[in-house]
């Protein structure tokens, strides 16, 4: 009987113990190791610089290290779809777009993820125009110095311009898409799989048009290497204030043009609503501290920092918005 008992008392000490290991990672506190933000596109273009950007800030925050993980394919779906389909536990994050949130769902004929159900978004990082650009050399050649005067040789030359992007169904395609529909001009479409390999063949001269995010552009606009012709946003940017919008500078066709970029962390849904509130707070911290908020409107890149709550209904809107301009324009990817 003794000898029962003992064995009975082993067996709920082990068991107690076993549960309790079992439990213990479950209480340990978030981050106890490395956070991955996956960015859907190739390094060098506005998603990754901003990723890039608040990454060290919230490695400094947490003490854990915050890294970038391009995975870059699809328009960015690749990347989304990898985030989506990732445990819930808080150590994969999105930096999301307009494309991949806003654009994507209307542009496709299917996606192997739900831009609504399937994450949960933390906060937008800062929102963007794009910039209509022209290799500086091809645009002196044609003699292309306004968003007219590129109208005008379009026509007049349907098809001999090459129009490169990010890829389909991102905003710089888009953007491009709305703009041949409301110019009635036409331009081959190259997508590329991300803003800076598009960016390396626009400066070499085998692409001749894009619609880029402004702070990927910005140094080689500066630079006198590509010659930017408007901005697509309905405001000018306080980065380039000489340079007229879209709206402005293309006359009665171009009336309502507007096609304006954002960026924002998500994490895949189910994930706890105090990892994401955390990650939140941090982050609006760090967009407002003066270094990284100067840093980006010197870019042409204007803060986020919104809620939860409000990023969420901000991308219901999104999808409204995007869902008409892109049967306005006609663009669809099988």
């Amino acid at each position: 009987m003794a000898l029962r008992r003992r064995l009975f008392t082993q067996t709920t000490l082990f068991s107690a113990l076993a549960l309790v290991g079992f439990q213990a990672p479950a209480q340990q506190a978030w981050p106890n190791k490395p956070v991955r933000i996956v960015v859907p596109f190739a390094p060098g273009g506005t998603t990754d610089i901003l990723a890039r950007a608040v990454a060290p800030e919230l490695t400094r925050v947490f003490g854990q290290s915050f890294f970038v993980d391009n995975k870059a394919g699809a328009g960015g779906n690749l990347g989304a779809d990898i985030v989506a389909k990732s445990p819930n536990d808080g150590y994969t994050l999105l930096m999301g777009t307009v494309g991949t949130h806003g654009i994507n769902r209307a542009l496709y004929n299917k996606l192997p993820f739900d831009p609504i159900k399937d994450f949960a978004p933390i906060t937008v990082v800062a929102g963007v125009p794009n910039v209509m650009i022209m290799n500086a050399d091809t645009a002196k050649a044609r003699n292309i110095n306004s968003v007219n005067d590129f109208i005008t040789y379009a026509k007049a030359n349907p098809g001999k311009l090459n129009m490169a992007s990010s890829g389909n169904g991102t905003s710089i395609h888009l953007a491009g898409e709305l703009f041949k529909s409301m110019s009635g001009t036409f331009m081959v479409h190259f997508p590329y799989k991300g803003s800076n390999p598009a960016l390396l063949d626009m400066l070499g001269g085998s692409m001749d048009v894009m619609f880029d995010n402004l702070p990927s552009s910005i140094p080689h606009i500066k630079s006198g290497k590509l010659k930017a012709l408007a901005v697509t946003s309905n405001q000018r940017s306080g980065a380039l204030p000489d340079l007229p919008t879209i709206e402005e500078a293309g006359g009665p066709l171009m009336k309502g043009y507007e096609a304006s970029s954002w960026f924002g962390l998500l994490a895949p849904a189910g994930t706890s609503s105090e990892v994401v509130h955390r990650i939140q707070q941090e982050v609006s911290k760090a967009l407002g501290t003066p270094a990284i908020k100067e840093k980006l409107l010197s870019q042409g890149a204007i803060p986020g920092g919104n809620t939860p709550e409000e990023f969420a209904k901000f991308i219901d809107a999104e999808h409204k918005k995007w869902a008409q301009v892109v049967k306005a324009s006609g663009a669809k990817v099988d």
